[in-house]
């Protein structure tokens, strides 16, 4: 489908307007308390109000809701690894945000919020309108889960929150917020080797914050189902899929009802792209059949013409 136009989807849509409202929620504090934006102050000489006396303050990393602090649990992975300290305070920080997400669907950040995401769709359609082709899968997807794990390691090791220092998911809101340029350089990175090398290489297959979802998302509520009667095979889902379009394969291949991987971002992009509405949401995760349906019914058009019957 390179080159060709692709028409926004209703799921698509609505997330585009979460992954922007989200961005505009974290700036809202510092607006309504006379702040300035990159790290700047708007206010004069006058006493103003500090954002954190709000209901809502904070970044991706770390914020406050009503009092409650809410953290990124790999970043307080890191920080108890590298303190070697397991401070019950960051355990408890953390716990809503995997309960949240352990719910849904563990990826259901890096396609809802994340803002590289958010980038990363622009730059596949950048990549379109330049006629660019890049690999679709240069790095293994489950390595994410070996990053997560060695950058909780090293964080012990040099007793410093290791992916922090250069952490591209909280360089948009960290810059947009505070002006800091943490992280500016590795998404710089992050999206030209994705717009000419491989097809979403960090997002699928290095993104450690990607590999904890990941392994959460396996007991996630929230589910890519499909009907394989309606299913004509026709593979546009997998054209689009943002996650890694043989995720998709169980169920296309009726070994499966869901799309079952942990790396499932339920993007909705695959639901958005069916012309069968064969896929949809569905609430609960249903044990894989113990005998595999029929396969999806290829599409009419492609099939080949009956032969004479068999005397």
């Amino acid at each position: 489908m390179t080159g060709k136009t692709r028409r926004m989807g209703r799921v698509t849509a609505v997330r585009r307007v979460v992954q922007c409202a989200l961005i505009v929620l974290f700036c809202l504090p510092l607006v309504a308390a006379g702040w300035g934006l990159l790290g700047g102050f708007s206010g004069g000489d006058a006493a103003v109000a500090t954002p954190a006396e709000g209901v809502f303050y904070g970044s991706l990393a770390s914020s406050s809701v009503g009092g409650v602090t809410l953290l990124d649990p790999l970043a307080a992975l890191q920080v108890a690894a590298s303190s070697r300290d397991l401070a019950p305070a960051l355990m408890v920080g953390a716990l809503p945000v995997l309960v949240a997400y352990g719910l849904v669907r563990g990826r259901a950040f890096c396609g809802w919020v994340c803002p590289v995401n958010l980038l990363g769709e622009a730059t596949d359609w950048l990549r379109r309108r330049l006629g660019i082709e890049v690999r679709e899968r240069a790095v293994p997807r489950h390595a994410k889960l070996g990053v997560a794990a060695a950058v909780v390691a090293l964080s012990a090791l040099v007793g410093v929150p290791v992916f922090e220092t250069f952490n591209p998911v909280g360089a948009v809101n960290r810059g947009l917020l505070f002006g800091a340029l943490a992280g500016a350089w590795t998404l710089v990175a992050v999206l030209v080797c994705d717009l000419l090398w491989s097809r979403r290489v960090w997002c699928r297959a290095l993104c450690p914050m990607g590999g904890l979802y990941e392994a959460l998302g396996r007991a996630g509520q929230v589910n890519v189902a499909i009907d394989h009667d309606a299913c004509v095979q026709c593979d546009r889902c997998k054209a689009v899929c943002l996650a890694d379009p043989v995720i998709l394969e169980p169920a296309l291949s009726g070994e499966d009802v869901i799309v079952r991987a942990g790396d499932c971002l339920v993007c909705g992009a695959c639901v958005d792209a069916c012309p069968a509405d064969a896929l949809r949401f569905r609430l609960g995760r249903p044990r894989k059949p113990a005998s595999a349906p029929a396969a999806c019914a290829p599409d009419p058009a492609a099939a080949p013409p009956p032969g004479p019957a068999a005397s």
